[in-house]
């Protein structure tokens, strides 16, 4: 347990990059806050970090287990989870293009308790760096000697919380931030800060061994 602790910070760290890097999980909480309020943008911050324990309970119970045991299914998906990162990111700087990049949060916004949360779990459950940082990050952190499965459900909780705590800080600021954020060249902006970060997510990726 103690070699899980010393491993934590360097794991907060990398859990919180992730949720800092924008994308489609940032523009949701965003439209949900502008649009609809702090209620129901938190309501999508809890869905969202339902999605992540989900990715990460999925991970511990068996997914890690063979990769695990089996190097070469690890770098069958460890390049998979590069080239993907590596699309996303092309992708991401494509979208450039547009007048707001791709952080542009005009359209319907989720209200009440369930339509709200089961749009921030949707929106995590359908997010491919949230599927490959379960699955290839995660079990990084978890020392030898500690057991792989439970590593990574104990790990999945702690990105759970960081991503709530950052999304949650995030709400509280949009009320002062919400004018500036309706300029176009602050949203592009965001976009390619998200595909740089996308980018450096899969050279780290890229680096790591089993």
């Amino acid at each position: 347990m103690v070699a899980l602790l010393e491993a934590l910070p360097t794991f907060a760290l990398t859990a919180l990059l992730l949720a800092i890097v924008p994308g489609q999980g940032l523009a949701m909480i965003l439209r949900q806050c502008i649009v609809g309020g702090r209620s129901t943008a938190l309501t999508s911050v809890i869905g969202n970090s339902t999605g992540l324990i989900i990715w990460g309970s999925a991970s511990a119970i068996g997914l890690s287990q063979v990769f695990a045991h089996s190097p070469t299914a690890y770098n069958i998906l460890k390049y998979a989870g590069v080239a993907y990162l590596g699309f996303l990111s092309l992708q991401t700087l494509r979208s450039l293009r547009k007048e707001y990049g791709k952080i542009d949060y005009n359209g319907t916004v989720q209200n009440g308790f369930g339509p709200a949360f089961r749009l921030g779990l949707l929106t995590n459950l359908t997010n491919a760096k949230a599927a490959v940082f379960a699955v290839a990050f995660i079990p990084q952190f978890v020392p030898k000697e500690f057991s792989l499965g439970l590593g990574i459900f104990i790990l999945g909780w702690v990105q759970a919380t960081i991503s709530t705590l950052w999304y949650a800080f995030l709400i509280s600021a949009v009320d002062r931030a919400a004018v500036i954020l309706e300029r176009p060249k602050v949203r592009r902006g965001l976009t390619g800060f998200s595909a740089a970060g996308i980018l450096f997510l899969a050279l780290t990726l890229l680096l790591t061994s089993p």
